[in-house]
């Protein structure tokens, strides 16, 4: 399975486990031209911008090692652009990383790091 299709598997998975947990979904793969959020989601009053990151192991790290200082940069300014688009400036807003793991099995492991980075990254 190549790699984009793990990715798109692994987000609609992420999706299906905020749905489970309460959240609201906003938009996914939203863009712009500094970058892209895999997930923008809403629970209560605060607006969460996840990160998924799938893989079929851990031998390279974790994926949730694999959000870099620069894409943690990409994801905060993107972050900015959205809350100037809809009008949600004065949101609370968080920065969460979803890593999904794959197994031969056809399961999924999904872990939910809430407040995985700060926007000052």
């Amino acid at each position: 399975m190549n790699t984009k299709l793990l990715g798109g598997q692994g987000e609609d998975v992420a999706e299906d486990f905020l749905c489970c947990r309460g959240y609201q979904i906003l938009a996914r793969n939203f863009r712009v031209r500094v970058g892209e959020l895999d997930i923008v989601a809403r629970k209560e009053d605060t607006i969460v911008f996840v990160e998924v990151k799938t893989r079929r192991g851990n031998r390279c790290g974790t994926p949730g090692q694999s959000v870099t200082w620069k894409k943690k940069k990409k994801i905060i300014q993107t972050a900015r652009w959205y809350l100037r688009q809809y009008h949600m400036e004065q949101m609370r807003c968080r920065f969460d990383v979803i890593e999904v793991y794959s197994h031969a099995s056809e399961a999924w492991d999904v872990r939910q790091i809430c407040g995985a980075f700060e926007e000052d990254a």
